[in-house]
């Protein structure tokens, strides 16, 4: 394994199949091809559709369901591995046409695959549930899916019209995010660097938001809304279309709004979403005193945004690959010796590929391989922020082994729940970075998870208003570039204030987020799980024993139960305004010992 910082590792999938165009990976994907042939003539055999009349509860009925949802989860936990496998070399280099040919090739599957799916949904829909439930032990163990499955199966279209979108989808919203993500990745553009221009990819260049040089900084900034502003027209094209097609189809699916399919599939309700933002909004002025306290630290009257990122305070860490590895092991062992196990199985077996290099998608993700596998995506810089990341991703990669029991149906968990270990995982090693570390380091350390709170509760904020701007405008037209960037710069004032210099903000953001071009309403989940993982990390450090014993059955119950029943586990309501306000004001606490750290760090 490879863990200097010149040489970091790149993920190895090889486990899963040699390589590309090996014949065990022919196979497998022939076989799957096959699986679904098969299972369309058993949903054609045993009328696996919507029934006029619900039928009888027998025997028979009962066999056929848990053969269909036995077959369901067989298949699509298939699928769902070769997608991984193909996406290992997709997302890592954009250019590489047999990975490319391969994808595409899977999505004509999984069309197929989804048809199935909108059918038994329907079918679902037409049984009575309840007593379904009561006699099969595969319903019970299903329990949550099939509830769900039922109100979805309210919204359907007719089967000729669910078929049509389905196949349409492929050429359609799934063909503009994929010419987003390959397009937006090979974007290249020059910037000066010490009197050099030099042409970096964008992820290069958005890395260089982290310089601590001014200058440099600023450079990069420029450089990079005018690499945007050369390429906004196919991404704002790409931007209308996905949003176009997510209001025509909830409107014509009897959705109130996309907004609500989007709490639907999250597993929250209104109520808990008004609330939680209605909290955020009222803290929004701690956060404008961490930025100016920031501002103070870089010597200047207000951040502008190429300032958001910049690094203050000093680490006598290099935060080397190396170290963060080691680190990181340390620190989840003194949680869990299996929180530890995973870490070390992540970082021995080459689950990370953390080298930026052209072509590869920017940012960081963590995807389910296989079993108790995960992968793990970074453009890892060697600071406080690259290490605090890689321990987010190894959170996932930790929920996903504690739902390794669990059936595919089952492990389906909603962006709000999805990132619970995840942002556990990012507090245990922030705490453990404060301990002991010098003021200059405390203030790196503050400041990191500070501007990662900042991203999640503000400028998640500004990105769900855009986004709830941008359907409400896209029902009457498409949004120009000029328009976009326009309603970007208005929600980032609304939430940011005199908190950055308003004549240096980005407009541009929305060509820069990936969310915006897949899930509809990618953004207020995250807030959410920083909030919840908050209080969950309040519980844990009050009865760490108790905490630690529930807390995998917890995040193993995240594909089965609401978000509202998983946190009455531990007692939280979250229609309650002061959970979320508690949880805000332990950042709060952050900010406060920001400012006297900052204040005295400062010169008289």
């Amino acid at each position: 394994m490879n863990t200097t910082q010149t040489t970091l590792p790149h993920w190895d999938v090889s486990t899963v199949y040699s390589k590309l165009d090996a014949p065990e990976f022919e196979v497998a994907f022939t076989h799957l091809v096959q699986a679904i042939y098969d299972m369309e003539t058993l949903f054609n055999t045993e009328h696996i559709q919507l029934l006029d009349t619900p039928p009888i509860l027998d025997t028979s009925l009962i066999s056929r369901f848990e053969t269909v949802i036995t077959r369901v989860n067989t298949i699509s936990t298939e699928a769902h591995t070769l997608y991984a496998y193909i996406s290992a070399f997709v997302t890592t280099d954009s250019r590489n046409a047999t990975a490319q040919a391969l994808n595409s090739r899977l999505q004509m599957e999984l069309v197929r695959l989804n048809k199935l799916e909108v059918r038994l949904t329907a079918w679902l829909g037409s049984l009575d549930i309840e007593p379904l439930i009561t006699t099969s032990q595969v319903a019970r163990g299903h329990a949550y899916a099939l509830r769900k499955a039922q109100i979805e199966s309210q919204h359907l279209m007719s089967p000729a019209e669910e078929t049509l979108v389905a196949e349409l989808d492929l050429v359609s919203g799934k063909a503009w995010a994929k010419l987003y993500n390959n397009f937006s990745s090979q974007i290249t553009q020059t910037v000066e660097i010490d009197n050099e221009a030099k042409v970096l990819p964008m992820t290069a260049l958005r890395n260089l938001a982290f310089d601590p040089d001014a200058k440099i900084r600023e450079h990069a900034y420029r450089a990079e809304l005018a690499a945007w502003e050369a390429n906004a027209l196919p991404i704002a094209a790409a931007l209308n279309s996905i949003k176009g097609q997510m209001n025509l189809l909830s409107a014509r699916r009897g959705w109130e709004s996309p907004l609500a399919v989007a709490l639907h599939e999250n597993h929250i309700d209104a109520q808990t979403l008004d609330t939680m933002l209605a909290a955020a909004r009222e803290h929004f002025p701690n956060f404008r005193r961490y930025l100016k306290a920031k501002a103070r630290l870089l010597n200047t009257e207000c951040l502008a945004w190429y300032d958001l990122f910049a690094p203050v305070g000093k680490s006598e860490k290099s935060w080397s690959y190396t170290e963060t590895q080691n680190f990181i092991i340390k620190e989840f062992g003194n949680f869990s010796h299996k929180l530890r196990a995973l870490a070390e199985r992540a970082f021995n077996e080459d689950w990370i590929d953390a080298e930026p290099r052209d072509g590869k998608r920017g940012g960081a993700f963590c995807m389910w391989l296989r079993g108790d596998e995960s992968r793990i995506l970074s453009n890892y810089q060697p600071s406080y922020d690259g290490m605090s990341t890689l321990a987010h991703e190894l959170g996932h990669a930790y929920h996903n082994l504690a739902r390794s029991g669990c059936t595919y149906i089952q492990r389906q968990t909603p962006m709000t729940l999805a990132e619970t270990a995840s942002n556990f995982c990012e507090i245990l090693v922030r705490d453990a970075a404060l301990k002991a570390a010098p003021p200059q380091e405390q203030i790196a350390i503050l400041e990191a998870f500070l501007q990662g709170a900042c991203q999640v509760v503000v400028d998640i904020t500004s990105r769900f208003l855009f986004e709830t701007e941008v359907f409400e405008k896209r029902k009457t037209r498409e949004l120009a570039v000029e328009e976009l960037n326009t309603l970007m710069l208005e929600s980032q004032r609304a939430t940011y204030g005199e908190g950055l210099d308003s004549q240096k903000l980005h407009p541009y953001m929305w060509a820069v987020k990936p969310h915006y071009y897949g899930s509809t309403f990618y953004n207020f989940p995250y807030m959410f799980g920083l909030l919840f993982s908050l209080g969950l990390y309040t519980h844990y450090r009050q009865k760490p024993e108790a905490f630690i014993r529930n807390y995998d059955d917890l995040l193993s119950a995240t594909g089965v139960e609401d978000a509202t029943t998983l946190a009455m586990r531990f007692g939280i309501n979250l229609h309650a305004p002061d959970f979320w306000h508690n949880s805000l004001t332990l950042i709060d606490e952050d900010i406060a010992r920001f400012e006297v750290l900052v204040n005295s760090s400062l010169p008289l």
